[in-house]
């Protein structure tokens, strides 16, 4: 069952972008999502909050200085470069406040998994993404109402109230959950990432069947945006942590957590109060941030390998030259 489990976690974007071609396909198998997106986040949230435990937050205490610094990256570039893009590419008042909606939602827990491939600091990801997660309820709609209020009417305290319902009250029980019963929660640990793939597909799946006509109209359009938030999130996030000189798995978790969002966040409270259509951008991030990641993940590694190999070339030419057998 764990191998099943592997397999279909590490699959995730094919499996997302197949739901999505079904959801074009056969809208009507998948219109029953929209009404439960609420619900299916908060069980994604409950089971991050079940991975945490309480000596998590002690990283806080720390670390405070590089926990900030990360915190700030995520809620400033972000939110700043899905404004420009909106701008720059004049996009409609659905799909505009679905870009500024990704922009302005914290890290998504993928990005630990990534941060882990990468050989970035874990530690960092996993606080920065805890941090992120309990301000979004302030930082959120706050941003939101500020970057797209011009485009559309925003209840920032009611997106407040729903953000916490969804996200920060699942986290805080998961929490708990690990606490009190953590003999429980050790035995259905390695499930929930499958949980939370499955739930995060069919949240997908349901978004594209209830627009799958304005996908189909300007779906190339917001791939493009959306690849462009991203690369520019990984690589000023990566620009801001070596600009205050953090060694270099530390930049490469603030890199990985500013560029991979809670894109399901996103999609749901534009379900929830604006139109389908305006959860278009965060369903496609969800693909592609989970490709791009492994991308990064994988030109860090590659990066090491080279770096490794080159400063053993030295000492290799060196024993060459005395007559030895280089190895």
């Amino acid at each position: 069952m764990k191998k099943v489990c592997g397999i279909l976690v590490n699959n995730m974007a094919l499996l997302v972008v197949l739901i999505g071609i079904a959801g074009v396909l056969w809208p009507s198998v998948l219109t029953w999502v929209g009404p439960r997106v609420a619900w299916m986040l908060g069980l994604v949230m409950f089971g991050m909050g079940m991975t945490l435990r309480v000596e998590d937050f002690r990283l806080l205490a720390r670390r405070p200085w590089e926990v900030c610094l990360g915190a700030a990256a995520q809620f400033t570039i972000m939110p700043g470069v899905a404004w420009a893009l909106v701008k720059l590419f004049d996009l409609p008042p659905e799909l505009a406040i679905g870009v500024i909606l990704v922009g302005t939602c914290p890290g998504g827990t993928a990005s630990n998994v990534i941060t882990y491939l990468a050989k970035g600091d874990v530690a960092l990801s996993v606080a920065m993404t805890m941090t992120t997660t309990l301000l979004a309820p302030v930082m959120t709609p706050c941003l939101t109402w500020l970057l797209a209020g011009a485009w559309i009417d925003i209840s920032w305290a009611s997106m407040m109230q729903s953000i916490a319902q969804m996200v920060l009250l699942p986290v805080l029980l998961g929490l708990l959950a690990r606490h009190f019963c953590s003999g429980l929660v050790q035995r259905w640990l390695a499930y929930l990432p499958l949980v939370s793939v499955v739930t995060i597909v069919l949240i997908v799946g349901g978004v594209v069947a209830m627009s799958a006509d304005k996908l189909l109209e300007k779906g190339a359009l917001i791939a493009l945006v959306v690849i462009c938030h991203n690369v520019f999130g990984l690589g000023l996030g990566y620009g801001v942590a070596k600009l205050f000189r953090l060694s270099p798995p530390k930049a490469r978790a603030v890199s990985i957590e500013v560029g991979m969002q809670n894109s399901g966040l996103a999609a749901s409270l534009a379900i929830l109060y604006f139109n389908p259509a305006a959860a278009i951008p965060g369903a496609i991030f969800s693909v592609w941030h989970n490709i791009s990641g492994s991308l990064a993940a994988n030109y860090f590694v590659r990066r090491d390998e080279k770096r490794a190999a080159a400063s053993q070339l030295p000492a290799e030419e060196n024993n060459t030259v005395k007559g030895e057998p280089s190895i």
